[in-house]
């Protein structure tokens, strides 16, 4: 696996194509849920993405810097390929996202929007429910937040 964080500017137009791509795969069609994801916040962000040794997209995370949706950093958008699934890939992901928001953003807490059924696997990375579980669009939802480790 070869991760690569980007800034929007930096994405190839191929790039781009495949994360959009791999996005609404996944999050409009197999979670059936209709939403906007073009929402404005890709070109102030960072793109975390995960090829396989030919080049495909199998996983993918936004990290939102502190500041411009919050006093935390987000990671979010956090997605693996259905053909990726179930050999680490999502862990490996995770891993990554932390190190990155960690090693740009020190002394910050990074906070995501964690579908309710992967809260003991975003426990597992450290992070902590915070309040109560929410839908966000017709799926049960829980914040989750991880205090800056350095």
């Amino acid at each position: 696996m070869r991760w690569t964080c980007l800034r929007f500017d930096e994405l190839s137009v191929q790039q781009l194509y495949d994360v959009l791509a791999l996005r609404s795969q996944v999050f409009v069609v197999e979670q059936n849920c209709v939403f906007l994801d073009i929402d404005g916040l890709d070109p102030q962000t960072l793109h975390l993405l995960g090829s396989g040794d030919e080049g495909v997209l199998k996983a993918y995370a936004r990290l939102i810097p502190p500041g411009l949706k919050s006093t935390d950093a987000l990671i979010g958008r956090v997605v693996t390929s259905p053909a990726a699934r179930h050999g680490g890939i999502g862990r490996a992901l995770m891993t990554e996202a932390v190190a990155q928001c960690e090693q740009r953003w020190r002394g910050q807490a990074i906070t995501l929007h964690a579908q309710a059924h992967l809260e003991r696997f975003y426990a597992s990375f450290g992070f902590v429910r915070v309040g109560e579980p929410y839908m966000e669009d017709g799926i049960p939802h829980q914040e989750m937040r991880k205090e800056d480790s350095q």
